[in-house]
């Protein structure tokens, strides 16, 4: 796709996304009503979206922002959109989306927006990782809404502990997985997120 397209697409998507506080109030309300993001209504995904809902309020509550991260988030000195693409039952999401929120509080100059994936198809599809719609990702967007750089879908040691699980020979069910990930999630505390945007973030 052209990169005109490409603007295009992002701005329309901006012109849909909201504020990470909105995001919050659809959590709580689709938790509530027993609902989740996207087409797919099971019960799967909407047990998901009640479970990340809770792990969300914690993680916000609980992280603590690496000081030299912090430092140069205060310090951004042009206006900057994160634009992050998350569905409410994802549960790497859950994990990461408070702790960028949590980041982006620290500065007026970056303003966090957010949209979901199966309603930006076009968007997501500008930003595969490996080929896969993976979420989340974060897009940071300069100015001109063109993109710095993107981070996602979770942390590079996660990345290798999903890796290691999915090329197993012998790999154990996947919803078995998830608890060993969510054990190294609640053992890094969004230490290693932070210090990959540490290298990422201009400055």
């Amino acid at each position: 796709m052209e990169i005109m397209e490409t603007d295009n697409v992002i701005s329309k998507s901006l012109k849909k996304s909201i504020s990470y506080s909105a995001y919050n109030d659809l959590l709580q309300e689709y938790a509530t009503e027993g609902k989740t993001t996207g087409p797919t209504q099971n019960e799967d995904l909407i047990y998901y979206t009640k479970l990340n809902t809770q792990r969300s309020k914690r993680i916000m509550k609980t992280t603590n922002l690496n000081p030299e991260l912090v430092s140069k988030v205060e310090q951004l000195n042009q206006k900057s959109e994160w634009l992050l693409i998350t569905e409410s039952w994802c549960g790497d999401a859950a994990n990461s989306v408070p702790v960028i929120a949590k980041l982006a509080d620290q500065s007026k100059n970056a303003d966090l927006r957010i949209v979901m994936r199966d309603e930006n198809t076009d968007l997501i599809d500008q930003f595969l990782t490996r080929g896969g719609r993976s979420i989340p990702k974060l897009i940071v967007l300069d100015s001109k809404k063109e993109a710095l750089f993107t981070w996602g879908p979770r942390p590079v040691e996660a990345q290798k502990l999903y890796d290691s699980w999915k090329n197993s020979e012998e790999k154990k069910p996947y919803k078995e997985f998830q608890v060993d990930l969510q054990k190294w999630y609640n053992q890094d505390g969004g230490a290693s997120l932070q210090r990959e945007l540490l290298d990422l973030l201009p400055g």
